[in-house]
């Protein structure tokens, strides 16, 4: 007998908040990503059949509506302290006897609890009956950033707790990106010419403070938490007890910490993980020791900075010298062309280096690096290995290095923007620019190929059956079938290579529905540089075809609304190169569509031209993105937040702040009838 479709999305959510768990929280999956995402895929089919089951807290919901525009400020319901540091044992013991002075306990030990210290960025969740309804940066303390829309992106997060208290809950943590994420995201930067970030805490804050939370959501965030603050008893006596607690509810709690009686148990877990970090999947630079008795805490209480009750033990900073070998380039997806040093590998941080980050040719020629040099390197973060400085003198016979003229593997001319320091390869099919723009070209808001991740993606290049984005629409269901893919990077230890088989059937169904997509979904695809969703949308509806995008003068692409210079300038720079006029022939010739499917855009303003919309909660009838798509139709703007610029907000069912805030300023609001009618009447002309 067939389920209802309420109990279905019942335990469609409970499996996928139990395998999220698994994998974010315990680190042991039980499933494949494959069978992850058909869970998820299962429910969010129920939820756009039934939207009236959609949830706040539904895992679909974990990233919704559009970039905003700038973030609210929200106070801290208690003062949010740093801790003090200490660099060394003597220091350690030093904090341990002012605890036990402070409170009045003689020789008597003091039983500490010891955490992994997450180089991160300090976040606040708030729950409200088990339901996360904020989330805020720690600011200056008093008052953080309102990051809510980010952090429900952050899938260690649970949008709803499990047996969590009633009532309104504070909990506090660290939001950082894993070791992976990191170098991947440093990786993407250096391809598209960007400074890297220089460690995980930058890389994180910088994340959380991206106005756009589906670009949140790409780059992998993880969260650990650390702290409850209530505002009720919750029974805890102890700092182990809230942890322990705060695990049950389903939050994040790093799994290594440790209660220690006296300070010499605390000392001795700093001395042990000195060494073992390094096997961490996160980056920790140090560890905090805490006082576990809730009681004492209150007894010592703070100064005007820092808790009396917890320190910041730093781990000592890791470097080593070694001999520069050769300066060698890679070049990413977007062709930026980026040099790196390959050294005489030697140990650092608990792995072998052989290799560091150059950054750009400017960087190398600021510090004179040269082959044959000895050079002083560090781990950034203790992440990502760079090369501090040459020790001089420098290697007899040296030269200063030179950046090549010439892509090191399409022999492509290479060409530097006169207000840029990245030079790049502008053939879009050069092999060393295809895994990732395939990558690209194959994303959900690009072309839309499901399936088509980095472990078939490099399958598909290393058997030469794909060397650009219209060989792709040669392929057969024949050839992927029989195609052994390994996965790139297992959640699991029985993860094995196998045969595609149906899989590589339906990748090439995908493939063959994908040359159906709307033109502006191609223009993003190709990866032209500076030329992001919007843009290719905005080209897309304004010039019709591809033809006319591949045509337009400087100045036509120019005069668009929203098509600035620096991307007017790039859409012609890629048009020129003859090697991309060549791709999109024959995507053209393959099937693939090159006409706009959207509107015309109208010579009238729409009859909401200058009205300022703001939407919030759930509409049963609509999606976030239907409701902007109409709104944005008509000639209205959809903002973010509330402020005295805002003309109209749309109040759906479990409204937030916003709607508190419109009501506040006097601003009308609308409920969905409202809503729907001001839609029907702009549409009719009205």
């Amino acid at each position: 007998m067939a389920k209802r479709p309420e109990e279905r999305v019942r335990e469609l959510r409970e499996a996928i908040r139990h395998h999220e768990e698994r994998y974010y929280i315990y680190n042991d999956p039980e499933i494949s990503d494959e069978e992850f995402d058909r869970l998820l895929h299962a429910l969010e089919r129920l939820e756009a059949d039934r939207p009236d089951l959609a949830t706040p807290d539904s895992p679909t919901q974990r990233v919704a509506g559009r970039p905003v525009e700038g973030f609210d400020t929200v106070e801290h319901v208690s003062l949010m302290l740093s801790l003090d540091n200490v660099y060394n044992e003597d220091e350690l013991k030093a904090f341990d006897e002012r605890v036990r002075k402070g409170a009045g306990l003689g020789d008597t030990p003091v039983a500490y609890v010891a955490e992994m210290k997450i180089d991160g960025l300090s976040i606040a969740l708030t729950y409200e009956d088990g339901r996360l309804v904020g989330g805020a940066t720690r600011g200056d303390g008093i008052r953080g950033e309102n990051v809510t829309a980010n952090v429900r992106t952050i899938r260690a997060i649970p949008l709803a707790l499990r047996d969590g208290p009633r009532g309104r809950i504070e909990v506090r943590g660290e939001v950082f990106l894993p070791r992976a994420s990191f170098l991947r995201m440093n990786r993407e930067r250096e391809d598209a010419g960007e400074p890297l970030f220089a460690n995980p805490r930058n890389a994180a804050a910088g994340t959380m403070r991206n106005l756009d939370p589906a670009l949140v959501a790409r780059r992998g965030l993880a969260a650990f938490i650390y702290q409850l603050v209530a505002d009720r008893d919750l029974a805890s006596v102890s700092h182990a007890g809230t942890l322990t607690t705060m695990r049950a509810w389903g939050l994040p709690v790093e799994s290594h910490w440790r209660r220690c009686d006296g300070i010499d148990a605390v000392v001795a877990f700093c001395r042990e993980w000195a060494d073992q970090r390094q096997t961490l999947t996160f980056d920790t630079d140090g560890v905090v020791v805490k006082v576990d008795d809730l009681a004492l805490r209150e007894r010592l209480g703070a100064t005007a900075k820092f808790p009396r009750w917890a320190t910041a033990f730093k781990f000592p900073a890791q470097q080593a010298t070694t001999t520069l070998l050769r300066i060698d380039v890679n070049v990413g997806r977007t062709g930026a062309v980026t040099p790196y040093a390959v050294l005489d590998p030697v140990r650092l941080a608990g792995s072998t280096i052989s290799m560091a980050t150059l950054h750009n040719a400017e960087d190398v020629a600021r510090k004179d690096l040269r082959e044959g040099d000895r050079v002083l390197i560090e781990k950034g973060g203790d992440v990502i290995p760079k090369v501090v400085k040459a020790i001089l003198p420098h290697a007899a016979g040296s030269e200063p290095w030179q950046m090549p003229s010439a892509c090191p593997v399409c022999d492509s001319a290479l060409r530097r923007d006169e207000d840029e320091v990245v030079w790049r390869c502008e053939n879009t099919s050069c092999p060393a620019r295809l895994r990732r723009s395939l990558e690209h070209f194959a994303w959900r808001s690009a072309m839309n190929i499901e399936g088509l991740g980095s472990s078939l993606v490099d399958q598909l290049i290393e058997q030469g059956l794909v060397r650009d984005f219209a060989d792709l629409y040669q392929l057969k269901a024949s050839e992927l079938e029989d195609l052994v893919v390994a996965p790139r990077e297992p959640r699991s230890e029985r993860a094995r290579p196998r045969k595609l088989g149906k899989v590589g059937r339906n990748v090439v169904d995908q493939i063959e529905r994908s040359k159906r997509n709307d033109l502006s979904r191609l223009i993003y695809a190709l990866g032209i540089r500076h030329v992001g969703e919007k843009a290719a949308a905005t080209l897309a509806r304004q010039f019709r075809t591809m033809d006319r995008v591949l045509a337009a003068p400087v100045e036509a692409l120019q005069s668009v609304s929203e098509i600035g210079p620096v991307v007017a300038a790039s859409v012609r720079l890629f048009a020129d190169e003859p090697r991309n006029r060549e791709l999109v022939e024959r995507l053209a010739r393959a099937g693939v569509n090159m006409t706009s499917q959207a509107p015309e855009p109208s010579e009238q303003p729409g009859p909401l031209a200058g009205k300022v919309f703001v939407l919030t909660g759930t509409l049963a009838s609509l999606t976030r993105e239907q409701a902007t798509e109409a709104l944005e139709r008509l000639g209205a703007r959809v903002a973010a937040s509330v402020s005295k610029k805002t003309s109209y907000v749309v109040a759906g069912s479990d409204a937030g702040t916003k709607l508190d805030k419109a009501r506040q300023l006097g601003i009308e609001t609308l409920d969905e009838g409202a809503f729907r009618k001001l839609i029907i009447k702009g549409s009719a002309g009205l």
